[in-house]
């Protein structure tokens, strides 16, 4: 048991010259202000590889286990000596609030290309990239294949491919695998330099004695290889096209629900192959970061099942899960026979059944200080004096509008007079963000996050992603320097003196701890 803070912000949200954040120079400095901060993880959104076609969310990337070229760092290619400085001088673009997903795809996209061609007439030599794909051969090479295969026919979708192809026969495979071949290995070797620097950057923030904690979804894109390599594991007819899609009923964040579109799982079929995909999946992420938020975990109970032909999420229905049974054999297959690195995000309508299978397995789970100052105040998880010793407390998630947004444009006035009366003071929207972070750190929860928008005060228009809004999201993105001028410093100061004066310094905890009941006990004697 540790009591530690971190910060919320996705990787692509940093500054960089391409015109979206990725794992180089922006990377560090971000954990060298974390580290001033007395900051102890940093919590970031899915790294899977995504398009404009999807939206550009990392919660709709085409793979489970690959990740995202668009964060790979140019100056770390530079450094390999791959990529000129002139290259990286005609690539770069002028700083932005936003990401222009289009333009920096085009930049990368290009860089990539040339790095490619210096490293090719070496790359089947190089022992380092040969062992990164033995490693990783379960996911690596069906990647590279389909989208290979994808750029190849239009980008159509697998499930409108050539039947041969698209039914994955033996021969099919073999004439797309041979003519596409330098394409192949084109795509291998993005993922190999991507987790090169993903290592690089892991290993300095080990060196900072910081967590990098991860997002899994629980779902996966229909066009991906994942669906397309194991048709028998979700829910598809026999062309591979879905019969019932993914989403969540009417809730806080939407009227009608949400209609995500993602195939669902048949949860039978995974569980009489053992659980194989799944264990593969979630031990690679345990592999890649010190803790996963595993994302709508009331899913892994039952799940909202949605007919395909419906336009909106209204008219769907709960469906059990198996995931007491995935649980139980992930245990066994981590070798942790206590506790798995995991935390359930257990937001949005949680019933019994949900919450006895977090407790089962001793999951932490979420609090949001947002959702605890409306008219159930006295009976919602989120208010601090409920949050529980365990879980994990946030200001706000990316899914919420910022604190000062939140305080503007959501809080009525009953809401903002329970806060008061909680606070012991009069919120007003320059400092609400300071508010929040305050009681955030003084919540019993193990651990708390905030946003690096309500670091910073900053107000909704550095909102990260509207749920249910089809475009505009994911854009927001720190400027050069924002969290590295002299005022930065004295932000970063400040945090730090907080986090010591709530003992977030990452120390176990001993006197005043808290059970997993939320009992006061005694320290254990030698």
């Amino acid at each position: 048991m540790k009591r530690t803070s971190g910060i919320l912000l996705h990787i692509t949200s940093l500054p960089s010259r391409f015109g979206v954040g990725d794992l180089g120079p922006a990377a560090e400095r971000f954990a060298a202000f974390l580290s001033r901060a007395g900051q102890r993880q940093w919590q970031i959104l899915p790294i899977a590889p995504t398009s404009s076609f999807v939206g550009d969310s990392p919660y709709a990337g085409h793979s489970a286990f690959g990740g995202d070229p668009l964060l790979i760092s140019p100056e770390r290619l530079h450094e390999e000596g791959l990529l000129r400085t002139a290259e990286l001088d005609q690539a770069a673009c002028p700083p932005k609030r936003h990401v222009e997903y289009a333009q920096a795809r085009k930049a990368k996209e290009t860089l990539l290309r040339r790095a490619f061609e210096r490293a090719e007439p070496r790359l089947l030599q190089d022992e380092d990239f040969h062992a990164f794909l033995t490693v990783n051969a379960h996911w690596v090479n069906d990647l590279a294949l389909f989208l290979a295969c994808k750029a190849h026919l239009n980008d159509a979708a697998w499930f409108d491919w050539p039947t041969p192809l698209r039914d994955r026969h033996e021969p099919a495979l073999r004439e797309y695998g041979t003519r596409l071949a330098r394409e192949i290995l084109f795509h291998k070797f993005c993922q190999h330099r991507f987790f090169k620097q993903w290592g690089r950057l892991r290993s300095h923030l080990r060196d900072l004695q910081i967590d990098l904690v991860g997002d899994v979804p629980i779902y996966v894109t229909h066009d991906s290889p994942d669906v397309w390599c194991n048709r028998e594991l979700f829910k598809l007819d026999d062309q591979g096209r879905r019969t019932v899609v993914a989403g969540v009923p009417p809730d806080y964040f939407a009227k009608t629900g949400q209609r995500w579109g993602n195939p669902v799982f048949d949860w039978p079929a995974n569980e009489q192959q053992g659980f194989s995909w799944w264990c593969a999946r979630l031990l690679h992420h345990f592999g890649l970061h010190s803790q996963i938020r595993l994302d709508h975990f009331r899913g892994f109970a039952a799940y909202w099942e949605i007919p395909a032909t419906e336009r909106t999420a209204a008219h769907g229905r709960w469906v059990h899960a198996r995931g007491r049974a995935l649980l139980r054999t992930l245990h066994e297959r981590a070798g942790r026979p206590h506790e798995l690195p995991i935390l359930a995000e257990n937001l949005g309508i949680i019933t019994p059944d949900v919450e006895q299978l977090r407790q089962e397995f001793r999951l932490p789970g979420m609090h949001v200080l947002q959702f605890g100052f409306g008219p159930d105040a006295g009976r919602t998880p989120n208010v601090p004096f409920r949050h529980e010793p365990r879980g994990a407390v946030y200001t706000g998630t990316h899914d919420n509008n910022t604190a000062r947004g939140w305080f503007e444009r959501e809080l009525d006035a009953a809401s903002r007079k329970r806060l008061q009366r909680f606070a012991g003071q009069q919120p007003h929207a320059a400092g609400v963000h300071t508010l929040l972070i305050r009681l955030a750190l003084a919540s019993p929860a193990r651990q708390a996050f905030t946003p690096a928008q309500d670091v910073l005060g900053l107000g909704p228009e550095a909102r990260l992603n509207v749920p249910g809004r089809a475009r505009g999201n994911w854009t927001w993105r720190l400027l050069p320097g924002e969290l590295h001028a002299t005022d930065a410093a004295a932000l970063a100061d400040e945090l730090a003196e907080q986090t010591e004066f709530y003992g977030r310094t990452g120390q176990d905890l001993k006197f005043g701890e808290y059970n997993e009941t939320g009992q006061d006990h005694e320290p254990h004697q030698d």
